[in-house]
């Protein structure tokens, strides 16, 4: 919608520069550019209207998380306890805990929401749960032997 208006407003500036003179054009080019700035920082929002709308829904989702997480346990069988899941689901929220955007804290809402159904309609398999679990970084191999069994040198 945004996007519209904004080759729309180009396309009138573009033509508007073809037929009147060079005054008239940067008058026409500066009222452009104060609509654009203008619709740019109105956005429509996704879900919440504003922050503290936001915060619920996403205490909302830790709260869902959270009831299911001894469920998940059991249905998937997974060599993990339910207390470290529940560690594991507070390190994943806490990971963006410095987003201030209310459209991207919906977004991930939203994704969070779609990830607890795959998880409590069993869609995902065990390996999709563990790999919460792998670790990002592999330390390097150290020593001699350490290198050999991984392959180096």
């Amino acid at each position: 919608m945004i996007t519209t208006k904004i080759l729309n407003l180009l396309f009138i500036l573009f033509f508007s520069c073809q037929c009147h003179s060079a005054r008239t054009v940067t008058c026409d080019r500066k009222m452009a550019h104060q609509t654009i700035r203008q619709n740019l920082k109105q956005v429509k929002p996704i879900l919440s209207l504003d922050k503290e709308e936001a915060r619920k829904r996403v205490l909302s989702l830790y709260k869902a998380w959270y009831r299911q997480l001894p469920y998940i346990v059991k249905q998937y069988d997974i060599p993990k306890t339910a207390e470290q899941l529940k560690q594991k689901l507070r390190e994943e929220f806490t990971k963006h805990q410095d987003i201030k955007d209310v459209r991207v804290i919906d977004m991930l809402v939203i994704k969070g929401q779609m990830e607890l159904k795959e998880t409590v309609n069993i869609w995902k398999q065990k390996g999709h749960l563990m790999s919460y679990f792998k670790d990002t970084w592999e330390p390097k191999p150290t020593d001699f032997l350490s290198k050999f069994l991984a392959g180096k040198e």
